[in-house]
């Protein structure tokens, strides 16, 4: 990311008083897919972490993988470990001959920490709780195994850039995005990580949300619209927009990343330098409001409230 200080995107106020802030890149991109605003560096190379995740599931369709509804919608997933989640991925695993011992992300707990505490409460320890089909990015292991087993590829070296699978996912990334990868890195799930700008990521969701229903991308776009729970999960900001807001599609990526579009081509992309993930909803409510969207939904994603002796005492707010 680049050297200058990037401009501030939220604040965080504590009884009144700004106490810090967060800054970031953020680029909003107009119907006809020209720039309508921006913030920071949006044209500099960053890791889009599992924002890119439905482009790969584009990929692995267009590698000749057939998944649809809820099972294509979690192949583009970062789940929160719900029961219906992992009952899925392990559907996913079992229609195409394959166990849970194929999958290479790591034994994880889940995200939603609700279901982690379940989970540690019924297993006894958080170790023995972990596993990786509670993972979230399970699903998506998952589909690039059921992928390889369609194409005929080895799914030993499914994770391997080098792999058939990873090419391709490269190259639908780079045509969606119009950027070129420029450094491929290893996500937290294990699985190989491209950088592109966030420039690039907003116009691949703009390409998503634009394509053809009956096409690779079209296809990923409207498992998501109908299917978002398992995009995300039942407390999660992504699921709360696609249900709410018409058409739209999201995505949220670790060290707070997130992308968006709107059916007519309207999407937007940031990322907070800082990793901060309380920033993101209110981030993201305040540029979809400038992007004209109307929706009571928008009040729910911006709270994001500051404790103090078990009370309310202020919030993270956008600061732009």
């Amino acid at each position: 990311m680049p050297s200058e200080i990037p401009p501030v995107l939220a604040e965080v106020v504590r009884s009144g008083f700004v106490e810090g802030h967060h800054r970031g890149s953020l680029i909003v991109l107009a119907a006809d897919g020209s720039v309508e605003s921006s913030m920071g560096d949006p044209g500099a190379p960053f890791f889009p972490r599992s924002s890119n995740k439905p482009v790969q599931a584009a990929a692995m369709l267009r590698a000749g993988l057939e998944l649809s509804g809820p099972r294509l919608a979690l192949a583009a997933a970062s789940h929160s470990g719900e029961p219906f989640h992992q009952d899925l991925v392990r559907k996913v695993l079992a229609e195409n001959g394959m166990g849970e011992d194929l999958l290479q992300c790591p034994p994880e707990l889940p995200v939603d920490q609700d279901e982690a505490s379940h989970a540690i409460a019924a297993a006894g320890s958080a170790e023995a709780a972990r596993s990786r089909v509670a993972m979230n990015c399970s699903g998506k292991h998952a589909a690039m195994l059921a992928t390889c087993a369609a194409a005929g590829w080895p799914v030993e070296t499914y994770l391997e850039p080098s792999h058939p699978l990873q090419q391709l996912i490269a190259e639908t990334l780079e045509s969606l995005s119009g950027d070129r990868v420029s450094h491929i890195g290893t996500d937290g799930c294990g699985a190989p990580l491209m950088a592109i700008t966030p420039a690039g990521l907003a116009r691949a969701f703009r390409a998503l949300a634009l394509a053809p229903a009956d096409s690779p991308e079209g296809r990923v776009a409207g498992a998501m619209r109908a299917h978002p729970e398992y995009v995300a999960g039942t407390r999660r900001i992504d699921t709360w927009l696609m249900r709410e807001v018409p058409g739209a599609i999201a995505k949220v990526g670790a060290e707070s990343v997130q992308a968006a579009a709107l059916p007519d081509g309207r999407a937007l992309a940031f990322k907070i330098h800082d990793g901060g993930n309380r920033a993101v909803g209110p981030v993201l409510a305040r540029t979809l409001a400038l992007l004209g969207v109307d929706s009571p939904v928008l009040d729910r994603i911006a709270d994001s409230p500051l404790m103090g002796g078990g009370r309310r005492v202020g919030e993270v707010r956008a600061a732009f």
